[in-house]
């Protein structure tokens, strides 16, 4: 078999992993493919009978361009003379809102921890991911991050501390509360049943009133398949809404409010969804359409 392909086949059997150890640092879908793509960009330029152990390797190349894309971005944020414009969001930011990257939120990490290791320092971040979440030795870790063993345990340490200690501000569970709700309607609409299925909690209960009944709605369904079902390639005129403060999703037709979902959320999955469409209820509800 030709030795190109041999590598190209190697790498494809560990890029599941890069990927998930790159998202985990970045928190960004689009800079995850980013950095494994330019692992294997460095892959092409090396002697691979010099590397004993490849995917030991290939984590620790991704590991270290994922480090150097944290810090330029921390760089890029605290910068106030780039071009006399305010400071941009990152792309951890920005993506949050990007349908693929909600579909990727059916990822093992989850929000709420995203939104924490944001919090994190780029070197206490990569100590914390790849020892506490990848289980890599300290001596591994510490070449990566440029400091000595036992300097790179306290970075681990203290980032630890800090996920386990920092409490979640109330509009950074909003911010968290918006993704899932988007993710559900992103993987509604393309009518893409496993995401739907991953955002969905294991004793998910849709219920909907006598008027949503009438528009063609179940009494009630039960479990993440039967409810799935119902909103698999649908949503399509949906949008997410704050519903007398409590974020929900809105249906329009004709710039008059057909129907709302009332959802409940269990952690990172939807567990309640209340289909209203009773004129009486729908005039009397506070409904705020969000960008």
């Amino acid at each position: 078999m030709d030795e190109k392909k041999i590598l190209a086949d190697q790498f494809e059997a560990n890029r599941a992993h890069l990927r998930a150890v790159a998202f985990r640092m970045l928190g960004s879908r689009t800079e995850a493919e980013d950095a494994v793509q330019e692992a294997w960009l460095r892959l092409n330029r090396i002697d691979v009978g010099d590397v004993e152990n490849l995917g030991g390797w290939l984590r620790t190349v991704v590991a270290r361009i994922c480090l150097d894309m944290l810090r330029s971005r921390k760089l890029r944020r605290e910068d106030p003379m780039s071009d006399g414009e305010p400071d941009q969001p990152s792309e951890a930011g920005t993506a949050s809102y990007d349908p693929e990257y909600q579909l990727a939120m059916a990822d093992s990490v989850g929000l709420a921890m995203l939104v924490v290791l944001e919090t994190l320092g780029p070197a206490e971040r990569v100590a914390f991911v790849l020892h506490d979440m990848f289980d890599l030795p300290f001596d591994d870790i510490a070449p990566i991050v440029g400091r000595t063993t036992d300097a790179t345990r306290k970075l681990a340490s203290r980032a630890r501390q800090r996920v386990q200690g920092t409490p979640v501000s109330p509009e950074a569970d909003r911010a968290r509360q918006r993704r899932v709700v988007e993710a559900f309607l992103a993987a509604s609409r393309d009518g893409n049943f496993e995401a739907l299925l991953s955002i969905l909690d294991p004793e998910v209960v849709f219920r909907a009133d006598e008027a949503a009944m009438r528009l063609g709605s179940e009494a009630e369904l039960r479990g993440p398949t039967a409810v799935a079902n119902a909103f698999n390639g649908r949503a399509r005129g949906a949008k997410p809404a704050m519903l007398d403060g409590v974020l929900g999703v809105v249906v329009e037709a004709g710039g008059r409010t057909l129907l709302v979902l009332r959802v409940t959320l269990k952690g990172d999955r939807i567990a309640g969804i209340e289909a209203v469409a009773d004129r009486e209820s729908l005039n009397g509800l506070d409904v705020t359409v969000l960008d």
